[in-house]
């Protein structure tokens, strides 16, 4: 089963040089403690927030799991 890779993910968002509070307004959060959640692997992300978050991290979607 594919797991999705939070470190990379967190890498990919500083690479990029955005905050969480960034990810969070892109996501529909009101304030960054929900991205911090995803981020932290206390909440799931769901597939539309997956897709969303590869846009604004320029990758694949594929790309955000563990292993690629």
């Amino acid at each position: 089963m594919l797991k999705i890779d939070l470190e990379k993910i967190k890498m990919l968002r500083k690479e990029k040089r955005l905050s969480q509070s960034d990810l969070a307004n892109c996501l529909g959060y009101k304030t960054p403690i929900g991205y911090h959640y995803l981020e932290s692997g206390r909440c799931q992300i769901k597939a539309d927030q997956l897709v969303v978050l590869a846009k604004e991290l320029g990758v694949e979607v594929r790309e955000l799991f563990s292993g690629n």
